[in-house]
């Protein structure tokens, strides 16, 4: 069941000033209830102006998206998106304001008019999911490290119990820990609450690891998208220079364009090692050409 339809979507900014700026042209897509989507393309390639529209902040130019089953320019239905598509911006840290990690996390629920209880329970439920302890609940948030900011950021969002969550570039500026563990708790709040989680990244190691989906962006146009295999089959998709791939792809990519006999239909780190591996054996049992004895 699609929880997203996008049909024919262009978008432009300034229309009909000297900024016109055509940002998404044509796209079509749906994003599947419960589904982990992955979103790449270079920076101006439209990934925030698309997601932007999918909570109602932004208004298709021609086209038409649903969510959640009614049209995003449905006014009323556009006044209640805040509530079931939680957006989570780049460096959503920079925008705590309030003074305790609680009061901060609690003001998506309070705003929403749920009792005092009610409030308690969604903002220490969040907290959890987002792998941080109750006792920094009333912490202010300037005394956390930069990636714990980032989680009570998330969890702020989490605490309204959103359908469908967003992240922009989640990862971004964090050290190599903190990237992991917020990849793994979006991972476990998609399986366990069956939220659908759209992720935009640069990253497609990344998205490879949690990801059930791709969509690929280049100059507002939607290049590719579909199954992990079906997309990352294109040649033209592994050509593009501004999606960092994973080494282990860029290994079995870069053997297959010398013209080696190995199976490019793969994205996990563990069928890589597989490949990789059953290819080095085969070149050791491979016959060598027999030399000429020339007498002395």
């Amino acid at each position: 069941m699609s929880v997203i339809e996008v049909k024919d979507v262009t978008y432009v900014y300034c229309p009909e000033t000297p900024y016109e700026k055509k940002a998404l042209d044509t796209i079509s897509m749906d994003v599947e209830s419960g589904e982990f989507l992955g979103l790449v393309g270079a920076n101006g390639s439209g990934k925030s102006t698309l997601v932007q529209h999918f909570n109602g902040l932004l208004l298709p130019t021609t086209g038409s998206i649903r969510v959640c089953g009614k049209e995003v320019s449905d006014k009323h239905h556009k006044s209640e998106l805040w509530k079931r598509v939680g957006l989570v911006m780049q460096y959503p840290e920079q925008q705590i304001f309030e003074a305790t990690v609680f009061e901060d996390i609690s003001f998506g629920p309070r705003n929403m008019g749920l009792t005092i209880t009610e409030v308690r329970e969604r903002t220490l439920e969040a907290l959890i999911k987002v792998g941080l302890d109750e006792a920094i609940a009333y912490l202010p948030p300037l005394c956390l490290s930069g990636g714990m900011r980032r989680r009570v950021a998330i969890a702020g969002v989490l605490a309204m119990k959103p359908e469908i969550l967003i992240l922009d570039e989640p990862t971004a500026g964090l050290d190599p820990a903190g990237r992991e563990m917020i990849l793994r708790q979006l991972k476990q709040i998609q399986v366990e609450d069956n939220t659908t989680i759209i992720m935009i990244s640069h990253n497609l190691k990344e998205v490879l690891l949690v990801a059930d989906r791709l969509a690929v962006l280049e100059k507002g146009k939607l290049v590719a998208f579909g199954d992990i295999k079906e997309v990352l089959s294109h040649q033209y998709v592994r050509d593009m220079e501004y999606i960092n791939f994973p080494d282990y792809l860029r290994v079995i990519y870069g053997l297959a364009q010398k013209g080696q006999n190995i199976n490019t239909n793969i994205y996990s780190l563990a069928d890589a090692e597989f490949e990789i591996d059953k290819f080095i054996k085969g070149k050791k049992h491979e016959p060598t050409q027999a030399r000429a004895i020339h007498p002395r």
